[in-house]
């Protein structure tokens, strides 16, 4: 054998011997190891002679070789490799598809194919949508997965740190005498616009659209005597009832305007309603009695069926006769209005932190956000600070009615406040804070209690849908419950397979038969009015009715990529768009309505929803015969049915349609194929006149059918939806 072999051989035992003491070595110590393959040893470049490599450099190599095999670094990178095939998923309760997803680490369409074995409707789930617990459970156990319950982590509950009024004072000596607040109510174009006009001398109601009150007016009026009293002239149209409404409950008395040929009218009841429910007294103002149809004494009488009852009838109710326009008696309401302040005796606290209600609220585009506000308590100066609804003011200007800068308001006084970070909503309490900080404290507080209760409100809609479709779910398992449970899920399967592909859910197209709006308004309350009138909306079987967005302004270029976006139409009221704003609407095909009287607006809307509605087919007859005798013709191989017929009524015209009608049932709509007097084609068959006709279709007549000769036409439909004026 050669020697140089036999060398070799040697120092592999003894490079083997080596590997195998120091693996036992460190085998002992606890540490990690692995083979490892001879072909990948640097053995395998060693030279033929053992002097060229000495026996002390191999082993040495060897246990180097070794020890790198069993580091820590590599068992880490080891142990990082390894695949977790059947992981616990950590469930809570209230969980939403997005939040199951991620903690399941899978996709949402994972979770949306798991729910197909259950009975939740997948056109109701949104990512965002909250699962029932039973339901978390299943999705987890038919991924393969096991789920284990989070632990619940304890709320704080949240400190209240909302603003309240203050003690009411019970000493007298802190109260100050207030002017009155003092609200007209009455129906619409009653006068009572006209009546403010007289009083302050101002042309009030040629400054109102159509002269109609579109929203509040707040103002002082100053008597020859001295007295002020502050009024609230509010709308009399249907539209404007939560304007009356907030108009009583911040007032001291409410002037009732009742026309004297008019009488008692809708929005009179309803006024005298409000002030009813406010505890507020009246004081009757019988308007237009200049007029020679007047009758004051019926409006009396009317007004007792509604506990209206007036001093001469043995009532505690002061009546006027006034005429507003002629100035007539004025100053005996004005009086009668004075005398019943100082009986009720009011007073208040001009002292300490303010407290108000606002009236109206509207954005101006250099002033930013205004409110109209009275105040009821403490003086408004320029740089309180106030909260009202969820925003807060600090009060950066004061005006008074006539747009005058004004340095403070006292109890009883209207007041135009500038300052605002939002526009807060008409009937908001107005409380004055200690600091800018405390303010947003407040705000804070109240939109989390909005949060919890709008939470609240959701999970009971939820709870309600899913108990809906789980009694549907209970209903499709009884019919399938002859099959077995394979059977049974298969069926299931295939039936809400195809709701797979329609996720996630988008709104690509939009259905033909919507209107999308988008409302603007000059005030708080306007867009509240017209926000209530489409609440009334009950007609959705015909077109639906979408608010995209509503707010106050002029209309701007976001209102124009709304519109666009939701092929929506824009309604304002009592705002203007620019000639820019215009053109974009133009250029992109957008309509902007544009309105100053809100019952044209409602108009304007009831002819856009007729629009939007597909056209009704009309028959209009033109002709009907009755079927004499029957017989039958011969063309080619077959045999065509005809009916000998006379015309009672109208003409037949062959290029009308036509319907044949059997014991007052139609059995046939179509065109005739032939229409013959005697043996000659003709096209119109007149009254007593005798035909042969045949249908396009092979049937049999009878003697006493009657064929009438129709015409089709599509007229415009008009929606039923009845706002109430």
């Amino acid at each position: 054998m050669n020697r140089g072999l036999l060398l070799r051989f040697e120092t592999l035992l003894q490079l083997r011997g080596a590997c195998w003491h120091a693996l036992s070595s460190r085998r002992a110590c606890g540490a990690q190891w692995k083979p490892v393959e001879l072909s990948a040893h640097p053995m395998g470049s060693l030279p033929l002679h053992p002097q060229l490599w000495p026996k002390h450099r191999l082993i040495s190599a060897a246990l180097s070789q070794c020890r790198h095999l069993a580091t820590k670094e590599e068992t880490k990178r080891k142990k990082k490799k390894i695949p977790l095939t059947r992981g616990e998923v950590e469930i809570r309760q209230k969980m939403t598809v997005e939040e199951l997803a991620q903690a399941m680490g899978k996709d949402i369409d994972h979770i949306y194919e798991a729910l197909l074995y259950s009975d939740i409707n997948l056109d109701s789930v949104e990512p965002d949508s909250i699962l029932r617990e039973d339901h978390i459970k299943m999705i987890v156990q038919k991924s393969g997965m096991k789920y284990k319950s989070a632990k619940l982590k304890e709320e704080k509950e949240r400190k209240n740190t909302d603003a309240v009024k203050r003690q009411v004072v019970s000493y007298p000596a802190a109260l100050t005498p207030r002017p009155p607040v003092v609200t007209i109510l009455g129906h619409v174009d009653h006068g009572k616009t006209t009546l403010l006009d007289s009083l302050r001398k101002t042309q009030v109601a040629s400054m109102e659209a159509g002269g109609i009150t579109q929203h509040i007016g707040a103002f002082i009026v100053h008597m020859p005597s001295g007295e002020k009293i502050t009024f609230l002239d509010t709308p009399g149209h249907a539209a404007f009832s939560a304007m009356r409404a907030r108009g009583t409950n911040v007032t001291d008395i409410v002037i009732l305007v009742v026309a004297a040929e008019d009488g008692v009218m809708q929005q009179t009841i309803e006024s005298i309603q409000h002030a009813k429910n406010a505890g507020v007294p009246l004081i009757l103002a019988i308007n237009k009695c200049d007029k020679p149809e007047a009758d004051p004494e019926r409006v009396k009488k009317e007004l007792l069926a509604h506990d209206v009852v007036c001093e001469e009838f043995g009532g505690d109710v002061q009546a006027v006769n006034i005429s507003a326009l002629k100035g007539e008696n004025l100053m005996v309401l004005a009086e009668a209005t004075v005398a019943l302040a100082e009986m009720l005796e009011l007073k208040a606290d001009a002292t300490g932190l303010v407290e108000g209600t606002i009236i109206e609220s509207r954005k101006d585009r250099g002033k930013g956000p205004l409110t109209t506000a009275i105040i009821q308590r403490g003086t408004l100066r320029k740089g309180c600070v106030l909260v009202a609804g969820k925003t807060w003011a600090k009060v950066r200007f004061l005006f008074d009615e006539n747009g005058k800068a004004v340095d403070a308001a006292s109890p009883g006084i209207p007041v135009e406040i500038m300052g605002w970070k939002e526009s807060p909503s008409a009937g908001d309490e107005i409380l004055e804070v200690e600091s800018e900080q405390r303010a947003q404290e407040v705000v804070a507080w109240r939109t989390y209690v909005e949060q919890q209760e709008k939470m609240k409100k959701d999970l009971e809609v939820i709870e309600a849908k899913q108990k809906e479709h789980r009694l549907e779910y209970e209903k499709k398992q009884q019919k399938l419950a002859h099959l077995t449970w394979r059977q049974r899920k298969a069926v299931l399967y295939k039936a809400n397979k195809h709701q797979m592909f329609s996720r996630p859910k988008e709104r690509t197209e939009m259905d033909e038969n919507m209107l999308s709006l988008i409302v603007k308004g000059d005030v708080d309350g306007s867009v509240e009015a017209i926000l209530n009138i489409l609440d009334s909306y009950d007609c959705e079987d015909e077109c639906k009715l979408d608010i995209v967005y509503f707010g106050m302004g002029d209309i701007s270029e976001n209102d124009i990529s709304l519109a666009e976006a939701f092929n929506g139409v824009i309604f304002g009221f009592s705002v203007t768009a620019s000639e820019s704003i215009k053109k974009l609407a133009d250029k992109k095909g957008i309509k902007i309505k544009l309105h100053n009287i809100i019952y044209k607006l409602i108009e304007d809307l009831k002819d856009e929803l007729n629009s939007r509605l597909p056209p009704a087919v009309v028959e209009t007859t033109i002709g009907e015969a009755s079927v004499l005798d029957t017989f039958s013709v011969t063309v080619g191989k077959n045999k065509i049915p005809v009916a000998g017929c006379r015309v009672h009524k109208g003409l037949l015209d062959r290029k009308m349609k036509f319907k044949l009608i059997r014991n007052r049932d139609v059995i046939w709509k179509g065109c005739l194929s032939s229409l013959k007097h005697h043996k000659d084609d003709v096209q119109v068959i007149k009254t007593g006149m005798d035909c042969g006709l045949s249908l396009d279709k092979n049937l049999e007549f009878s003697i006493g059918d009657e064929i009438i000769c129709y015409e089709e036409k599509e007229v415009q439909q008009t929606t039923s939806w009845d706002p109430g004026f």
